[in-house]
């Protein structure tokens, strides 16, 4: 499943890296795009685990900008 989610207070682009990075890295992820320009997360993953993925990466997010929300 591929979903585009939009972020919100997202501060810099090295942040929107750090947060790519580190979601790519999750078991039953495909592919995961952070721009900082359009402010969004698209998300390739699992069908079935995707709901638990796009919770993990929220918490991931969290580690990394404490103030960035992803909009469900």
């Amino acid at each position: 499943m591929k979903k585009k989610l939009k972020l919100e207070n997202l501060d810099c682009a090295n942040c929107a890296a750090k947060m790519e990075a580190a979601i790519q890295k999750l078991p039953g992820v495909n592919a995961a795009s952070v721009s900082f320009l359009t402010q969004k997360l698209t998300l390739d993953a699992d069908d079935e685990r995707f709901e638990e993925i796009l919770d993990q990466a929220v918490k991931l997010c969290r580690k990394v900008e404490p103030d960035c929300k992803i909009l469900r």
